[in-house]
């Protein structure tokens, strides 16, 4: 083991993850969850070596408390001392990032200045880099953006069809998430195929609770399906994903819905959620749809064919498919929605492996079409604290 670890943070508004990494083997030693923050209940729950703990944080329920707990977890397995930065996860960085930075007050301004763009994460990341400063204090600490990676889509791909002048006053266009998680897939596909990233023109489907799909050629992103905000692309957990713009006004004078009631309903209330009437976890919606449940059958298929629709515009923004990567708790876990998508790729020339999509599950990567498909179809891991934590060490010269 490394004499100097690397902490990985990623800080919600109202929760704390983290997560100790030896930077050389990628071996986790220790990782946290708090939760309920700024709530009377807050708590934090440890893991290391397979066994779980809580400890409670109602005496100071905030991110500095929870950063507090985890260094008093970490003196007691005799960590803190080997810590040699801290790396944090940060949702954007808007067009002033294109590359993970080592963590200056300038930086901070800068984030602070991208607020608008991910007004629910950049708050939150700032209280964790505020909270790491102050109690590790002398740390390097290094900041990774997820719209980093999407910073060399064309113009033609991140434009709005809207006023130019809109982008050019306020900054609007799309900007992509998921990014570390994208560049950590790319470059284990490549590896994982025995081919140059360079030479690959790979469709990336990072499926989780949120869910985007990316394209990528040359090496780089030429396109993605998240825009100003997590909310544009696919169908996810509770967003809805594409929707008609007009969905605003005409709640607005139909339902008498506010801006602010549309938008909240749009992130947290839709998606396989709303669509199901049933839950946001895919595992539940596959459960209901098996047993009947006309919602849940009703979400799957619509999370499936808006996914397949991406995949073939994906294909256009990469020039071609060579790999459709699955990635992300459903991406990897899932054989029936990843069986669903194929279904819908035969024009293509893209066929299941039945058995192998089976095989492809809980952390086994593996390729899951036949051997006469024109494009190979892969299930590939992601690890989007280990590639934090590869920027960290590089950037404070560990």
């Amino acid at each position: 083991m490394t004499q100097k670890l690397i902490l990985v943070l990623n800080c919600g508004s109202s929760s704390l993850k983290g997560a100790v990494l030896d930077n050389d083997n990628g071996d986790v030693l220790l990782t946290c969850l708090a939760e309920k923050l700024n709530l009377p209940d807050a708590f934090i729950t440890f893991k290391a070596n397979g066994e779980k703990h809580q400890a409670d944080l109602s005496a100071e329920p905030n991110h500095t408390g929870a950063v507090k707990a985890l260094l008093e977890e970490m003196k007691a397995r005799g960590l803190d001392s080997k810590i040699g930065a801290i790396g944090h996860r940060v949702v954007s960085g808007g067009e002033l990032y294109s590359d993970s930075i080592l963590i200056t007050d300038e930086v901070i301004a800068g984030i602070e200045k991208c607020i608008p763009l991910a007004p629910l994460h950049n708050p939150a990341h700032l209280l964790g880099i505020r909270a790491a400063q102050n109690i590790f204090k002398g740390l390097p600490n290094v900041a990774v953006f997820d719209t980093a990676f999407h910073q060399t889509m064309p113009e033609h791909a991140f434009t709005y069809a809207v006023p130019h002048e809109l982008y050019e006053k306020y900054g609007l266009r799309r900007y992509g998430a998921h990014g570390t998680s994208y560049r950590f897939v790319a470059d284990e596909t490549a590896r994982f195929l025995s081919k140059d990233k360079k030479d690959l023109r790979m469709v990336i489907a990072h499926l989780g609770n949120g869910a985007s799909i990316a394209a990528v050629a040359n090496g780089v992103c030429q396109d993605t399906s998240m825009g100003l905000t997590p909310l544009e692309g696919l169908v996810m957990g509770t967003r809805s994903g594409d929707v008609d713009p007009s969905i605003f006004s005409f709640l607005a004078e139909n339902a008498n819905m506010t801006i602010s009631q549309i938008t909240d309903m749009l992130n947290k209330k839709s998606g396989l959620l709303g669509v199901s009437g049933l839950s946001n976890d895919c595992r539940a919606i596959e459960e209901g749809a098996a047993n009947g449940h006309k919602g849940a059958q009703l979400a799957l298929e619509v999370f499936v064919y808006r996914l397949a629709k991406y995949i073939g515009s994906m294909t256009v923004a990469a020039g071609g498919i060579d790999a459709l990567v699955f990635s992300g708790g459903i991406g990897e876990n899932s054989e029936l929605i990843r069986s669903k998508v194929l279904s819908y790729l035969g024009f293509m020339g893209i066929y299941e492996d039945h058995e192998a999509n089976l095989a492809a599950r809980f952390g086994n990567p593996g390729v899951i079409t036949t051997a006469d498909s024109r494009a190979k179809a892969v299930v590939i891991p992601t690890n989007e604290e280990l590639m934090i934590a590869h920027d960290t060490a590089r950037l404070s010269g560990l």
